[in-house]
């Protein structure tokens, strides 16, 4: 799947790795709920640095839509917010899945 980090670009991930990447998401979503600043930004910078350690960056160049959009490191809970109602159907129709789907992309 190609996931784009805002501000960073575009990596291609390997689907056999979603269900960790859905486990984080769920755990930032949860933080979300409690209105947790502080542990949102640890739960944000996790999934990040999963997305990016199991990803492999695409060229600058390369013009391939994105399967996933993920927020920048230094996104708030307002802007988190706001990606999750813009994006709230999902993956056939699902509601509140959080920034990752819980079920396969294709």
């Amino acid at each position: 799947m190609i996931v784009r980090i805002l501000g960073e670009g575009q990596l291609a991930v390997p689907d056999s790795v979603l269900g960790e990447l859905n486990t984080l998401d769920d755990q930032l979503v949860t933080t979300m709920e409690a209105d947790d600043e502080t542990a949102f930004r640890a739960a944000l910078e996790v999934l990040l640095s999963r997305v990016r350690a199991y990803g492999s960056p695409l060229p600058d160049d390369t013009l391939t839509p994105s399967d996933l959009v993920l927020p920048s490191t230094d996104a708030d809970l307002t802007e988190v917010r706001g990606m999750l109602r813009d994006e709230g159907l999902r993956d056939e129709g699902r509601r509140g899945e959080g920034l990752i789907p819980d079920s396969g992309l294709r």
